[in-house]
């Protein structure tokens, strides 16, 4: 029998955030912030739904719309938050998510719920299903959603368990990434943490490693107002390492819930060999557990294992630290209208190749 849940829209950025960091799940890319930035940086309209039973709220989605000229489409970012455990809740919030597509007629409905599928390396013996996961996949594949050939986050990632002491945590990596984290102080590496007023220094920072590695830089002002935005809430903290005074590399994490994750990191094109970009990751582990946060998210590791995956080179650096290899369900796509999903997938790699 189908369980009764009461939906309804929360206004106010206190209200949602708090309600939201009790959640299991709970993602910093389903915060109030995120919202509003992907208002002002995408043109998406947020809207920020939550799921109460029994007079508790148990379940959060903040959905975001955008039209594409005459078709919408709609995106849960790393949500919808609930204990994915509980099967029941799980169906309920699915059904009113399709509800609420089909009424809008979007062509697409894409969720990316933080939940695992697996931990380890497929078909190796670390290889562990995960139950929860893998019973949220039989549901939306029952309900009629199809696994998404457009990832927008990272599907797979390394998490390290920060509720062990700084020396257990520490004696688990390799040896080389222990041998360079010493580097690095011996070096006269220093960190610092950074503050708004170092945002051109950390954006040119980036672009310097956009340009070396070959990936896209937006404007300034994109990340001005992403980092600037969290930082001001309290859900992003930045660190520089400098050399005699002179930045080389920085990281910026973003924290919430649980969780501590490593979404930006860069450095400059001199100084590499002090390994700056160690130091800064074991500093940003000790910052995290200091905090109270439990994982330390890596963010981001290859869907394919082998040096075919343009994350490799990103992977081996990754690794060293002996995170757990932790592999997401992924993005699902739920489309009110069959043939219209169809003929978007076909035509949409031609509108953005134009646009």
């Amino acid at each position: 029998m189908p369980i009764t849940v009461k939906v309804y829209e929360i206004e106010e950025r206190e209200r949602w955030n708090e309600s939201l960091r009790r959640l299991p799940g709970a993602h910093v890319l389903q915060t109030w912030e995120w919202g509003e930035f992907k208002r002002a940086a995408g043109g998406w309209r947020p809207q920020r739904l939550a799921f109460e039973r029994d007079g508790r709220v148990v379940a959060q989605a903040s959905l975001a719309t955008k039209a594409l000229g005459p078709l919408k489409v709609m995106v849960v970012s790393k949500g919808p938050a609930l204990d994915y455990t509980d099967g029941d809740l799980a169906d309920a919030v699915l059904a009113e998510l399709e509800r609420r597509a089909t009424g809008l007629g979007v062509v697409w409905l894409k969720i990316d719920p933080d939940v695992i599928a697996a931990t380890g390396l497929p078909g190796r013996e670390d290889d562990r299903p995960d139950d929860s996961g893998q019973a949220l996949m039989s549901l939306l594949r029952a309900r009629g959603w199809r696994f998404s050939d457009s990832q927008v986050q990272f599907r797979n990632t390394l998490c390290i368990d920060l509720r062990r002491s700084e020396a257990e945590i520490l004696a688990a990596m390799s040896g080389n990434t222990r041998r360079k984290i010493r580097v690095a102080a011996k070096k006269e590496v220093t960190i610092r943490p950074a503050s708004a007023d170092d945002l051109p220094l950390l954006y040119q920072l980036y672009r310097v490693t956009g340009r070396r590695d070959g990936f896209r830089t937006r404007p300034f002002a994109y990340y001005q107002r992403a980092w600037r935005a969290f930082m001001d809430a309290g859900l992003a903290h930045a660190l520089v390492a400098e050399y005699r005074g002179v930045a080389i590399a920085q990281v910026i994490l973003f924290h919430f819930g649980s969780k501590c994750w490593y979404f930006y990191g860069a450095s400059a094109n001199e100084e590499r060999q002090r390994m700056p970009n160690y130091a800064l990751q074991w500093e940003a582990m000790k910052w995290a557990k200091a905090q109270g946060y439990t994982t330390y998210d890596m963010w981001g590791a290859p869907d394919r294992f082998d040096e075919s995956d343009g994350l490799w080179g990103v992977y081996q650096f990754k690794r060293g630290f002996r995170g757990v290899l932790t592999r997401h369900i992924g993005a699902w796509d739920f489309a009110s209208s069959p043939l219209l999903y169809y003929t978007y997938q076909q035509l949409a790699p031609r509108l953005l190749k134009l646009m």
